[in-house]
């Protein structure tokens, strides 16, 4: 080769290393910690660049010509797999050692409820008896029989013995199969079967659930519960011993930790789901350590932090929050088991970290609003005055935060109760998206973000792209930002469904990427679901139920959308609705009587289309009949799920008559639209709630 061309190629190979480099480089964050002031113009990322600089996009294969993966930028060239300041901590047991190491004698989980049944102040376990009664409890169950790899059941609500069995399970390598305690006794057998559970930890009233079937499932050996002991045959193979008697016994007998390692099953985690037969989310320990390890960076909680722990335990939401709360030596404390008694409860322990779901957030927001509606114009002013001045304050970073902080999760939280909440109780509001998949977090916002209507960039700990979806429009060249199917790829992403390749398979591709089948843009973020009306706009139900979830009269929104038109369920508040019907002079036998009056759903619809209105709905986003029913959707009948949100399929198989009655009465006030299909034309409609976008038909 001639010398000048080889000097020549040589040194075009170096320009284009530099290059690379250099475009690399562009992408990256100083390794200070001051983020708001780094805005900068990014040369190579084009319209797919987010200036804010939460996060940054990578090149996810470079012959594709597109540059769409996302990571956050407080780790863009390494994804989190392990806690940065402790990176000995590979597993959940790890993770409890060095909390009792490091927080001995703190505050650990406290409990207002008393062996007699009453309630007084919160009495608390320190970390280092945490610590002894996990030893216990562990050594016990190995005294059984129950080994390494085995499953362990946890039958019952958010109290403290499930964290101390949870500690034993990680300390012995036993695999936690969290079952929900408004679970029916087929999704109960199927799993306790499905996870070959040896051991399961209950009540009494879930042990009297397990009773009613215990031949049905034969791989249970021993279950331990906290009184009142009946006696079963000993031909059952079955036995029950007390929560308290498992601790002396195993105290009297320690066993060594049989300590798991990252990749080892931390627990199978089965979807309460909406349809069909839940699924086990097989989650390691390097999974959760991972979740938690990223959402460290942007999030940080204080050994003077006291939680409040009433979301359930067998939701994978409530169990990151608990990992987060070790690692930082966090006090928590139960809820009573009563949500109705939850305001008692928070007031008893003033907790410091308060996370829950948009439907109680959506609650708060209505009962204050309306409060102030109702206070008389001058105080009406007053308020909100003073609301749009501290709004404007957050706005412009001028504002001081008590040290509390709110988390939001589950499911989208509306832009104006996410201010509202931040406004009126001055803490700090972060919203999150995730799944059980993940291991939890795939997004968050971060402190000192102060736009609402979004879910935050990625977990330091996985990346995230959006895949085009052409069957319904949603494309990476969308304008003005890219949309498609959310997929996430990590080290949090979980290892596949229990005994089910098939399925593991479907949402898990060659190159690691797990699709959430979630639509989402960016900003990043996205929802679950969408319904299609019959001509063919897609719409996102939780986004219209959160507007009017915020009606002074509903307690909860179901819409329907089957036909061309929407409808909805409303479960009445009734201290509302009676003090509606006074005032109208409407007499009435009973609630559901009011219900059904002519006037009580005109009034209701009224109220409903005016916060639509407020809220920007399109029209054919607005319901157009409603049914009002006394009857609250609640767990024990089958309408939601443990975090509150609505089973739709239940629920239209339960309010069917319902459902139809108003799609009937439609079709004959407006029958132009009964067999409305093609005719019409697309219209682009984008909204930053849950930063999710849909794509709309609109009927000529």
């Amino acid at each position: 080769m001639d010398p000048f061309s080889e000097e020549l190629q040589i040194s075009s190979m170096e320009s284009s290393a530099q290059r690379r480099l250099e475009a690399i480089r562009s992408h990256l964050l100083p390794t200070n910690d001051d983020f708001g002031s780094i805005i900068t113009h990014n040369k190579t990322a084009g319209e797919f660049y987010q200036g804010e600089r939460y996060s940054v996009v990578l090149p996810e294969k470079l012959h594709t010509g597109k540059w769409n993966v996302y990571r956050s930028a407080r780790s863009p060239v390494q994804l989190i797999s392990r806690f940065p300041n402790h990176p000995e901590i590979g597993t959940l047991h790890d993770n409890f050692v060095r909390a009792v190491d490091s927080f001995p004698d703190y505050k650990y989980l406290g409990t207002r409820l008393r062996e007699d049944g009453t309630v007084g102040e919160y009495k608390w376990m320190t970390y280092g008896e945490v610590s002894n009664a996990r030893s216990s409890l562990g050594s016990a169950l190995q005294n059984y029989g129950i080994s390494k790899g085995m499953s362990v059941g946890l039958y019952f609500i958010n109290r403290p013995e499930w964290i101390v069995v949870d500690h034993a399970c990680s300390a012995y390598s036993y695999i936690s199969v969290p079952l929900y305690d408004t679970l029916g006794p087929d999704a109960v057998k199927y799993i306790v079967n499905h996870a070959d559970v040896q051991a399961i930890f209950c009540v009494p009233e879930t042990l009297n659930a397990l009773l009613s079937f215990l031949s049905e499932i034969p791989t249970v050996r021993c279950g331990g519960v906290d009184e009142h002991l009946p006696s079963l045959p000993q031909a059952s193979g079955v036995k029950l011993i007390s929560y308290s008697k498992l601790l002396s016994q195993g105290r009297a007998r320690l066993q060594p930790f049989c300590p798991p390692t990252p990749d080892d099953v931390a627990t199978i985690c089965y979807t309460s789901g909406t349809t069909g037969t839940p699924k086990g989310v097989v989650l390691t320990h390097g999974n959760l350590i991972a979740s938690t390890a990223g959402m460290s960076i942007p999030v940080r909680f204080y050994p003077t932090d006291v939680y409040i722990s009433y979301l359930p335990l067998a939701h994978i939401y409530e169990r990151a929050n608990q990992i987060m709360s070790v690692y930082y030596g966090v006090a928590v404390g139960f809820y009573q088991g009563d949500n109705l008694k939850l305001m008692d409860d928070l007031l008893a322990l003033r907790p410091t970290i308060f996370c829950s779901v948009p439907r109680l957030y959506n609650r708060i927001y209505a009962g204050i609003t309306n409060a102030v509606k109702t206070s008389g114009a001058v105080k009406e002013r007053l308020f909100n005055i003073a609301y749009s001045s501290k709004k404007q304050a957050i706005i412009n970073g001028q504002a001081w935060w008590q040290s509390s902080l709110y988390g939001s999760g589950a499911s989208p939280l509306s832009p104006d109760v996410m201010d509202f909440l931040k406004v009126c109780f001055g803490c700090q509001v972060i919203e999150g998206y995730g799944m059980t998949e993940t291991s939890c977090v795939i997004s968050s916002m971060e402190e000192g973000d102060n736009v609402s209507g979004h879910v935050g960039s990625p977990n330091p700990a996985c990346e995230v792209k959006l895949v085009d979806v052409p069957e319904m429009n949603y494309t990476s060249d969308d304008q003005p930002h890219p949309r498609g199917e959310i997929c996430v790829r990590g080290p949090i992403v979980f290892k596949g469904y229990f005994k089910d390749e098939v399925q593991t398979r479907e949402v898990v591709d060659d190159d690691g990427w797990l699709q959430t089948g979630d639509i989402g843009m960016w900003l990043p973020g996205g929802r679950k679901e969408h319904f299609k009306l019959a001509q063919g706009e897609y719409i996102a139900p939780e986004k219209i139920e959160n507007v009017y979830a915020k009606c002074k009269f509903c307690s909860a929104v179901f819409c329907d959308s089957l036909n061309s038109s929407l409808v909805a369920v409303i479960a009445v508040i009734p201290d509302a609705l009676k003090d509606w019907a006074s005032g109208e002079g409407i007499k009435y036998e009973d609630l559901g009587q009011l219900c059904r009056h002519p006037r009580a759903k005109a009034a209701v619809l009224a109220e409903m289309d005016a916060l639509g209105r407020e809220a920007g709905l399109r029209g054919f986003e607005f319901v157009k009949a409603v049914t009002l029913v006394p009857e609250q959707f609640t767990e024990e009948n089958g309408l939601l799920t443990p975090t509150f949100k609505i089973k739709r399929p239940q629920a239209k198989v339960y309010f069917e008559r319902e459902l139809a009655e108003m799609y009937a009465l439609l079709s004959k006030a407006d029958p132009a639209h009964k067999n409305c299909d093609a005719k019409c034309f697309c219209e682009t409609s984008t909204t930053n709630q849950f930063s999710e976008s849909t794509q709309i038909n609109r009927c000529l």
